[in-house]
């Protein structure tokens, strides 16, 4: 039976530039970083509260997970910005993080606006097009 899920792959240009976004400037934490014989860098991070599940980073790159041709049209996809939100992080306050996070430099594609679930905004790395989106819930609990 399946219990919980614990990885989660985000795609992404720059696997450093990425490491850069998500620990310095939204509060992840390197969980692991290794490179396999092949040359595969297996890289996660974990969100600031959440330690148990893991956000690999994955390089979008031929090799052991994607042939050429995958990997040609994802990087096109991504460094045109044409890929869907990759997540949500939950925050406490939206409009308070998103002044936190612009001030580290973080932009957005829209300041928070009211939403019929709570307040959002997506934001946008140099690492990656499709960066999450913080959002935070109102009190009845709805997402």
């Amino acid at each position: 039976m399946i219990t919980r899920l614990t990885h989660t792959t985000l795609l992404v240009l720059d696997q450093d530039l990425a490491l850069d976004f998500y620990v310095n400037k939204l509060g992840c934490t390197k969980s692991m970083d290794m490179t396999t014989p092949t040359g595969f860098r297996w890289l996660t991070v974990t969100p600031p509260k959440q330690p148990d599940l893991n956000l690999s980073l994955l390089k979008v790159e031929p090799g052991d997970v994607m042939n050429d041709k995958t990997s040609t049209l994802l990087r096109e996809v991504l460094a045109e910005g044409s890929l869907p939100a990759a997540g949500v992080f939950q925050c406490d306050d939206c409009r308070a993080t998103y002044a936190d996070l612009s001030a580290k430099g973080v932009t957005f594609r829209r300041e928070p606006a009211d939403q019929f679930y709570g307040v959002d905004a997506s934001c946008l790395s140099t690492a990656r097009r499709n960066a999450p989106t913080a959002r935070s819930f109102d009190r009845s609990g709805r997402s």
